[in-house]
């Protein structure tokens, strides 16, 4: 069991926020429950130094993010850089989107810390072997509506903590902390696809992800469909690992990329309505990098499977 302790190491990350929401474009409420909200991109504006903290937050505290701008094909695009020396913790423990929250008519996806207290989903942190423990936690909601006190009492409840002890941050598809949040899952998403195809986590020693950030767009199904674009056709991500296996390991990177899915090939919002608009119905291997390296530190080898999708890329914000 690892000593990390995402809710502590996060927590200093969202007094930077409270501490200036000016300087982030936040807006700080508080639920009559005592649980606070910071709204990063559903009524507030956000940017990019809001974005940057939030995916730190969600990475747990154990993940750095950089931006600069990236050239596809004749497209100059913004692009995040993620890097974390704890991967599995950071990104399955933490980032990982793994808390489908309904009530009543809200729904929202949660992420975060807060995760690793609710153990959602469980198997998940089975397989790692991670929980936390604290009695202050923060999760991440995407949405496009704040959450009441009631949404806080239910987070708060399953996290086992009291509401005043809740920190919740929200920001909308649609918005630019939004668009940065998805594309900094870059690590998550290609680690995650190894991990479900049978992977050893515990073999992940670091990695380091690339992804342009997509154009905000006002409407949430396109907003929806750019930022999965951004992963499947234009995310690079590289992990060191320590294995014995490198058979099964090239055999795995070869099929990890997002081309090895049937349903590669056309801008996500196509690809979902020809699901109609069910998830489920969407091949599980697509969700994955457009490119997945790997460095075997046992024996210097590196494997690598994939490619960019410039063309993708661009038809996917054209419109």
């Amino acid at each position: 069991m690892s000593n990390l302790k995402v809710n502590q190491q996060a927590l200093k990350l969202v007094v930077k926020l409270l501490a200036e929401p000016e300087k982030y474009n936040v807006n700080i409420t508080t639920t009559k429950e005592g649980s606070t909200i910071i709204d990063a991109g559903v009524e507030a504006k956000g940017g990019y130094l809001a974005g940057k903290v939030v995916t730190e937050i969600c990475l747990g505290g154990y993940g750095t993010v950089k931006f600069y701008s990236k050239l596809y094909g004749d497209l100059t695009l913004p692009s995040i850089q993620v890097y974390t020396d704890h991967p599995v913790i950071a990104t399955l423990g933490s980032q990982y989107a793994g808390w489908r929250i309904k009530i009543g008519d809200y729904k929202a996806i949660g992420s975060g810390p807060a995760r690793a207290l609710s153990l959602k989903p469980k198997e998940l942190y089975a397989k790692i072997g991670y929980r936390d423990h604290s009695d202050r936690t923060v999760i991440f909601l995407e949405t496009s509506e704040l959450p009441n006190g009631q949404i806080g009492k239910y987070i708060a409840g399953a996290c086992g903590v009291r509401s005043d002890g809740l920190y919740i941050i929200v920001a909308s598809t649609t918005s630019l902390v939004g668009s940065i949040q998805v594309s900094g899952r870059i690590v998550e998403t290609g680690l995650h696809k190894l991990v479900e195809m049978g992977y050893n986590p515990k073999n992940v020693l670091s990695g380091l992800g690339v992804a342009p950030i997509a154009p905000v767009h006002p409407k949430f199904t396109k907003a929806m469909g750019r930022t999965n674009d951004m992963i499947l056709y234009g995310g690079v991500v590289y992990l060191e690992v320590e294995d014995d296996d490198e058979e099964k390991l090239k055999k795995l990177v070869d099929d990890a990329p997002s081309s090895s899915s049937k349903d590669y090939g056309q801008p996500f919002t196509e690809i979902f309505k020809a699901a109609g608009h069910d998830f489920y119905k969407i091949d599980p291997a697509l969700f994955a990098p457009a490119v997945v390296t790997v460095n075997n530190v046992t024996t210097g080898r590196l494997f690598r499977a994939g490619r960019i999708d410039v063309n993708l890329i661009a038809k996917s914000i054209s419109g």
